[in-house]
């Protein structure tokens, strides 16, 4: 699903207008994207939490030429499913029926 499919989703069950759908996307995004930057983390109960994991400065090699590299620390978003949306996705786990093979996939 791209964010223009999400946007026309919203839009269709909210009874919006794709611009004013889209604004709301854009909103919820900025807003999840502001509170990583700030160190906080994003929780959405039932569906997920959004936190930073901060990697260290480390010594890497360059595979080409195996010349010894800096590699600085940096942030690194990280995405949690949560209980609720795990059982959704993994039924069978949680008693229910197994879920429908995504498309291209093999059982």
């Amino acid at each position: 699903m791209t964010k223009a499919d999400l946007v026309a989703e919203i839009a269709q069950a909210a009874g919006l207008t794709k611009n004013e759908a889209e604004a709301v996307v854009n909103t919820v995004l900025g807003s999840i994207v502001e509170a990583l930057q700030r160190g906080d983390k994003v929780e959405l109960r039932g569906f997920g939490s959004f936190r930073l994991r901060i990697r260290k400065p480390r010594v890497g090699r360059n595979p080409k030429t195996g010349e010894k590299v800096h590699v600085p620390g940096k942030a690194v978003p990280y995405f949690k499913p949560g209980k609720e949306l795990k059982e959704m996705l993994n039924p069978e786990e949680a008693g229910g029926e197994t879920p429908a093979t995504p498309a291209g996939e093999e059982p």
